[in-house]
């Protein structure tokens, strides 16, 4: 039976990590702890919605730095009964607030607090793109996609074919497995169970962006959200954060 006690820990990062990565290490220390503990029924509270959301399945991941972090976590589910993520709002989240300030500011460790540092991150470490915020569906910016970026995918779909280069194999490998081949057209798979986005040139994503920003959909909203509608449309490719970014800086009336 729960007995109410609390232990309190505090995390210190000794390394740079994005506001992101700070959220799963924290996550999959405070998972590691539990175990330690002999836990076996376990709630996870945070206040990082994107954190919540990709453990729960209902976004896909912005980096593939989010996506190691969240195969790590799973690691770790066998070792409950049960586990579940729930996100709360960061005013209802002031005792955690007060020990990451403990972290942030070196400050005195108060009684009854126990610290662990973190050298490295708990992840191999990757050259990324820098990670964006979320839409309705997360997707990786790759500026060296833009030119032809599907032509990579269907080759290796079709053929299995790969780069020359041992690196470029390993990210292309790994990304694969977000497309599928239609009847010969390349489609990402959503975060949503079953659908599919038809993957077009960047040209021609940038077209949709003007055709939705000025019809009657647009309405001078956040980069975001119109990423969002054209994501719903059913179209995806990868430098769309960056073209509505391009978009929005040059409409006067944004």
């Amino acid at each position: 039976m729960p007995t109410k006690d609390k232990l309190c820990y505090v995390l210190r990062i000794h390394f740079p990590a994005s506001n992101n990565a700070v959220e799963y290490e924290a996550c999959l220390h405070g998972l590691r702890i539990a175990v330690a503990l002999g836990v076996k029924r376990l709630m996870v509270y945070g206040d990082s919605m994107l954190v919540i959301n990709q453990l729960n399945k209902d976004w896909s991941y912005s980096s593939e730095k989010m996506d190691a972090y969240c195969i790590e976590i799973r690691k770790l589910k066998g070792k409950f009964y049960g586990i579940e993520y729930h996100h709360v709002v960061r005013d209802q989240n002031q005792p955690v607030d007060q020990l990451s300030k403990i972290g942030l500011s070196r400050a005195t460790v108060p009684p009854g607090v126990f610290v662990q540092d973190l050298l490295v991150p708990s992840i191999k470490e990757e050259k990324e793109v820098e990670e964006v915020p979320p839409t309705e569906q997360l997707v990786l910016a790759v500026p060296s996609l833009v030119a032809n970026w599907r032509e990579q995918f269907i080759k290796y779909l079709t053929d299995s074919e790969v780069p020359t280069d041992k690196t470029d194999t390993e990210h292309l490998i790994r990304r694969s497995k977000h497309y599928v081949l239609v009847n010969g057209n390349l489609m990402r798979k959503s975060a949503k169970e079953g659908v599919l986005q038809k993957c077009v040139p960047q040209d021609e994503g940038v077209k949709l962006l003007h055709e939705i920003h000025s019809s009657s959909c647009g309405n001078h909203t956040a980069s975001r959200n119109l990423v969002g509608k054209a994501f719903r449309a059913g179209f995806y490719w990868p430098t769309a954060i960056f073209d509505t970014e391009d978009l929005i800086r040059c409409c006067e009336g944004c």
